[in-house]
């Protein structure tokens, strides 16, 4: 699993680097105190994950992250707790608040690596396996209307059936091809193929009525572009 850091403190990426090589399953490719050198690295190349701090001074971690058109799995490092809630929202991996020790660095790492697993696993076949207590159901992409979660459960609407899955929403979100489903609401995923109806702040699927959070309002925007085509 490929990998950058961006931290506009050299000592946090000497951590970072230091830690990751003892990670046998991470390739830290580069480290940048620049976020702006990062951005034009990460137009020429392709990684899996980016540690990225939160608190830098020409542009935060989180305006940096959405302003990735192609975003790949990220963690963020910060010293300051208060932006948690955010990236989270924004399916962050995980969290690492300085100064972390290996053993937490290496949990984040791990999370990281199934997710990754996950992803290139689901982007490759047109079914995926959502465990289901101590079982694994085989869904059919073609299948899902949406995915709803609540609490530590994400349900799997089919066709003809519930799926219920006791997994984090960032599992499930690996688990399906980014250029056939979208995130439309803290709580909703929607295939892009299934949507019936397209609303300021909401979309239809059948008889379902599913809301548009204003955090995902862009993702409406593509979806919206992409009905155009």
């Amino acid at each position: 699993m490929t990998a950058i850091a961006i931290d506009d403190e050299p000592i946090a990426l000497d951590i970072i680097r230091t830690h990751a090589s003892k990670v046998p399953f991470l390739d830290l490719k580069e480290v940048f105190t620049d976020a702006f050198r990062a951005l034009e690295y990460l137009q020429k190349e392709q990684v899996d994950l980016i540690f990225l701090d939160i608190k830098m001074p020409d542009i935060s971690g989180i305006d940096f992250f959405n302003t990735l058109s192609r975003k790949p799995l990220v963690i963020f490092t910060t010293a300051y707790s208060e932006h948690a809630v955010v990236s989270f929202e924004l399916d962050a991996v995980d969290y690492l608040l300085k100064p972390f020790s290996l053993a937490r660095f290496i949990k984040g790492c791990n999370k990281a690596y199934e997710l990754y697993k996950f992803r290139g696993a689901g982007e490759e076949a047109d079914h995926l396996f959502v465990k289901t207590g101590f079982e694994q159901v085989k869904v059919k992409l073609e299948e899902i209307l949406y995915l709803e979660a609540g609490g530590n459960y994400v349900t799997f609407v089919l066709k003809d059936k519930q799926v219920l899955s006791r997994s984090t929403f960032n599992e499930a979100i690996s688990l399906l091809p980014s250029d056939k489903f979208i995130r439309v609401h803290r709580s909703y995923i929607i295939p892009v193929s299934k949507v019936d109806k397209i609303e300021r702040h909401q979309v239809t699927i059948g008889e379902t009525r599913i809301p548009v959070s204003e955090a995902y309002s862009q993702n409406l925007s593509n979806l919206m572009a992409l009905r155009r085509l």
